[in-house]
């Protein structure tokens, strides 16, 4: 009975198409995707986006030695394909509670054949347990006038944090970075709070980033351990901008969308080491010391 009610449970999941290329030249992998029959996860008897067959008309690129969400530019060297394993998950999208899990698909790379595209169906399996440390959410709000070309991050609250003291709390801050391509440009942050896993801040910050640039701009949302004694630690951080990917591309999305009407989102946070591989900074360019 067990076997057959958790046969049920899977199928009830729905199923995934994907076509899987390996570009040895570039050493990367693209997909192209659609989901059907996904499992129900609103009230309304949906799962966002509005359907329960979606359709995701995108190239995308991953790197497959490690679970990493839809979009990640990043390269699999070739050497590594056969230990890898490509794991796609389609999730129901909240704005103000955390994304709900629907499903997984996991393919090891050594399985298949990468000389030919291939596609085939999978159905949808449980997820299994989060890979990833869970380092805590973080709401906020953007608005953006191309008018006057004001960016407004309204920084709201965080829970769930890392635990970073020793007293089983931390003392967190949030900082917030623009970077303009690929480049350090300006940069903000709130006040701490003490003791808390869950800070309050509702701190404005508001930036001068004219239309012409808003498509070169990201915005670096990090939060921090404030320490006296020895050097503040990262927690976790995210970015938005035109670069990013899943729910961070689509809060940016929608703020470009909606000109001059604030639009606040929860955020997952994720490994500072993560984001910052992704955003590629480009290093300061160093003047030589003038001689006397």
């Amino acid at each position: 009975m067990e076997d057959l009610e958790s046969e049920v449970e899977q199928k009830q999941r729905g199923k995934l198409q994907y076509s899987l290329e390996y570009n040895f030249r570039i050493q990367e992998v693209g997909m192209l995707m659609q989901a059907v029959e996904l499992k129900a996860m609103d009230s309304g008897g949906t799962s966002d986006p509005y359907t329960l067959n979606p359709i995701f008309n995108e190239m995308l690129h991953r790197h497959c030695s490690l679970v990493q969400a839809f979009g990640s530019p990043l390269q699999v060297p070739q050497a590594e394909v056969s230990e890898s394993t490509l794991v796609m998950q389609v999730y129901d999208f909240n704005r103000f509670a955390k994304h709900d899990i629907i499903g997984e698909v996991r393919l090891p790379l050594a399985s298949v054949n990468l000389q030919h595209v291939i596609e085939q169906w999978s159905d949808l399996a449980v997820s299994s347990k989060v890979e990833e440390e869970h380092l805590g959410e973080i709401c906020f709000s953007l608005r953006y006038v191309p008018s006057t070309g004001k960016l407004t991050v309204l920084i709201l609250e965080a829970r769930q944090l890392k635990r970073m003291d020793s007293d089983g709390l931390s003392d967190p801050f949030v900082k917030v970075h623009l970077i303009l391509n690929r480049k350090k440009w300006k940069k903000k942050r709130t006040s701490v709070k003490k003791n808390t896993l869950s800070p309050y801040f509702n701190e404005v910050f508001v930036f001068d980033v004219p239309f012409s640039q808003i498509q070169n701009v990201d915005v670096v949302i990090s939060v921090w351990d404030h320490d006296k004694v020895t050097k503040n630690e990262p927690i976790g951080k995210l970015f938005l901008g035109c670069r990013a990917t899943g729910n961070q591309l689509r809060h940016w999305s929608d703020m470009l969308s909606n000109p001059r009407r604030p639009l606040a989102q929860w955020h997952i946070l994720q490994p500072p080491d993560v984001v910052d591989k992704a955003l590629g900074l480009k290093s300061h360019l160093k003047l030589p010391l003038p001689r006397y």
